[in-house]
């Protein structure tokens, strides 16, 4: 079940790129649409089935986790977005592809030790991602801003998954993408408004495609991997995302025509290679400290996901509603 829906959510992310270029919105504008719509259609299931944990999120730490969760995810939008028009789209999608490394900063700060073998898979994952795109040095003012603004957006969507697994321990997947997606709508509509971004006016095969976003990249998507985070740590997540790279890039080479370069071929066998080590190395060697919280509540709601074994399965045994 969970390999199942890890791989809709790679799938489903991996449709992001081909859809936005088919669109003629703005990338912003696409951004704040995917994820208003997409809280519009999970919103009215929290309100129904999820009332009081949404109550009880709002008055809770949890809730500002959610919080700072949509926050990040709008900062990684708002910055990778205008970084692939200040430097080139090959150096801007390398540099997010930078998420994983963080990722391992952000656990490491939080006291879990990362085994060798899982950075060794991160840093051949990223060295995979960077083969396939072919990133390219350009330098000038313009493209350093770019190449810091490319990076930022990998620390934004670091922080998202790391807030993500935080809430995910606790709280449903429909309450917690409810929070996260209406927050990060707020956010983006306010950078949108402020940059004159315009919201409306676009031609219906571009509604269309944001449509296919909200279902495909957004619920499919965000939300399977925000629901994998109950079970698979950060750091996993992270590492699994950057098969949205090949992926993609078969994804626009059937569809749109656009022919993969020679380096992607074996750039994938290296992000192959990359994940498969992270997976095997996470299974045999993480180490956690725990939280600093009272043991009856780290026994009942124990917060290192299920991807590295560790002895407290009660409710976690249980299949998680929606």
């Amino acid at each position: 079940m969970l390999v199942a829906v890890l791989a809709v959510a790679v799938l489903g992310v991996s449709t992001s790129g081909p859809l936005i270029a088919f669109a003629a919105a703005p990338a912003l504008a696409i951004a704040f649409w995917r994820n208003a719509l997409a809280a519009a259609v999970v919103s009215p299931v929290a309100g129904l089935r999820r009332r009081d944990e949404l109550r009880a999120l709002m008055t809770g730490r949890e809730g500002w986790f959610s919080v700072l969760a949509g926050v990040a995810l709008a900062g990684h939008f708002a910055t990778w977005v205008p970084s692939v028009t200040l430097t080139s789209v090959a150096t801007a999608t390398a540099l997010v592809a930078t998420q994983p490394v963080w990722q391992g900063l952000i656990a490491r700060a939080q006291g879990r030790r990362l085994p060798p073998a899982v950075w060794g898979g991160i840093g051949l994952a990223v060295v995979g991602a960077v083969l396939i795109t072919g990133a390219d040095v350009t330098v000038s003012a313009r493209a350093v801003l770019g190449d810091l603004l490319a990076l930022v957006g990998a620390m934004a969507a670091a922080a998202y998954t790391a807030a993500g697994e935080r809430v995910r321990s606790t709280v449903s997947t429909t309450t917690y993408t409810t929070v996260c997606y209406s927050v990060c709508t707020v956010t983006l509509g306010v950078i949108c408004l402020v940059g004159r971004v315009p919201l409306s006016g676009y031609p219906t095969t571009a509604w269309l495609a944001i449509v296919a976003l909200v279902v495909g990249p957004q619920l499919l998507g965000h939300s399977m991997f925000s629901y994998a985070l109950r079970r698979v740590s950060a750091t996993t997540v992270s590492v699994l995302i950057l098969l949205e790279v090949p992926t993609a890039s078969l994804i626009s080479w059937v569809w749109l025509g656009q022919l993969p370069s020679p380096l992607a071929w074996p750039g994938l066998v290296v992000v192959l290679v990359g994940v498969t080590v992270v997976l095997l190395g996470g299974r045999r060697g993480v180490q956690d400290t725990p939280p600093r919280r009272s043991v009856k509540r780290r026994i009942l709601h124990e917060e290192v996901p299920s991807d590295r074994p560790h002895q407290y399965q009660n409710e976690e045994n249980q299949p998680e509603q929606p």
